[in-house]
């Protein structure tokens, strides 16, 4: 592992704040295991190896199995998430990646199965979510050890 390049709440405390104000504010109205499994998704695939750490313990305090956890990187081949959650999950896959943007059968899916004020919470915490994570991969925050 390479070191740690920066300390960015310390560095940047304004922005860090607005970022998590920005977070706070996304997670609203969600289900705290589904935005768990999100953060999660996210920094699979970003590679975020301290959100993967951070969020992790998080969706286990909320009561999210091992098991679970343990096949979020499979989710698609997977028969342990719900209908709701693969389409949140298919939505996290879509705006993280965005190689062609998120199709109107991903978009479709999810607002068949979220009302469209809690669609826009979980819009905003993927977009959230890929924010942390883009920062913890540039400064190289260094994963917690427990």
């Amino acid at each position: 592992m390479t070191e740690q390049r920066m300390t960015f709440r310390t560095a940047a405390p304004q922005v860090f704040r607005a970022v998590l104000a920005l977070d706070a504010a996304a997670k609203q109205g969600l289900d705290p295991v589904l935005a768990e499994l999100i953060q999660i998704r996210t920094a699979q695939i970003n590679r975020c190896a301290y959100c993967i750490g951070y969020h992790t313990r998080d969706a286990r305090k909320a009561g999210e199995t091992e098991q679970r956890i343990f096949q979020l990187s499979a989710w698609e081949e997977s028969r342990l998430y719900t209908e709701r959650e693969r389409a949140a999950l298919a939505l996290t896959d879509a705006v993280t990646l965005l190689p062609h943007g998120v199709s109107d059968e991903v978009y479709a899916a999810a607002a068949r199965l979220f009302p469209e004020p809690e669609l826009a919470q979980l819009i905003a915490l993927i977009l959230t979510a890929n924010a942390w994570n883009r920062i913890n991969v540039t400064c190289r925050t260094e994963p917690d050890a427990h």
